[in-house]
């Protein structure tokens, strides 16, 4: 009978290969975690420390340093992270040199609450605690503060901040009731009736003409009031 050494090679090169992996899967299951790293996504990174993170994990999960791998569960990691009010997104994972990497994403304030209760909305119209590291440069928001007023603002704050100009210089945000909302500008007296949120393009684009042309005329400091709640059109009343 004659032996076909190809077969036998083939099938101790096998039986090599699936040792060779269970011996490095059980090393790699067993190497302790080394440094733990924890990376800031994007540019607003001001409201939660590396330190604040380091110790959410000890209380929530335990020392995570010096542990074997495989002790380490990495979805319930970031649930941990994620039960952070300042976090929005969290990823964690191992390098293969046993390296733990958290990459969070914190949440971004466009208002700030000054009421009974004080609060940033975030930019997902989201409240958001204060932060004990920052204080954010963002519009306060003032008066009659319910569940519909507040979306109402966020919805403002939404259209606010993708125009440089309104975003550079409105600084507050007053609601004299559901439907009434007046907004604050950093250099200017007056202060500007919106009305409600409907038809925001257009009483914005009334008032950009009406602020062109009074800034034109130096006649910026002459007003009072400026009125958009009336459809198309701007209303001043003058000091």
């Amino acid at each position: 009978m004659q032996v076909n050494w190809n077969y036998i090679k083939l099938a101790l090169l096998s039986i090599s290969v699936v040792g060779l992996y269970g011996f490095a899967d059980h090393r790699s299951k067993n190497r302790e975690i080394g440094d733990i790293t924890v990376k800031f996504l994007g540019d607003n990174n001001l409201y939660l420390t590396e330190d604040a993170v380091n110790k959410l994990l000890i209380q929530n999960y335990g020392t995570v340093k010096n542990r074997p791998k495989e002790q380490l569960v990495l979805n319930t990691i970031e649930e941990v992270i994620l039960s952070n009010e300042m976090v929005k997104n969290a990823q964690v994972y191992f390098t293969v040199n046993g390296e733990l990497i958290s990459k969070i994403v914190q949440r971004k304030p466009i208002g700030r609450v000054e009421g009974v209760s004080k609060f940033y909305l975030d930019d997902t119209g989201q409240r958001m605690p204060l932060s004990r590291h920052h204080s954010a440069r963002v519009p306060i928001i003032t008066g009659e503060i319910t569940g519909k007023t507040l979306e109402d603002a966020y919805v403002i704050l939404d259209y606010i901040n993708e125009d440089d100009f309104l975003r550079k210089n409105v600084i507050g945000i007053h609601i004299e009731e559901e439907g009434k909302y007046q907004l604050r500008f950093r250099m200017e007296n007056f202060v500007v009736n919106l009305g409600g949120i409907d038809n925001l393009n257009a009483k914005f684009k009334n008032f950009m003409a009406f602020y062109a042309k009074a800034a034109k005329d130096n006649s910026l400091e002459d007003y009072a009031i400026v009125s958009l709640e009336f459809n198309n059109q701007v209303v001043c009343t003058k000091i």
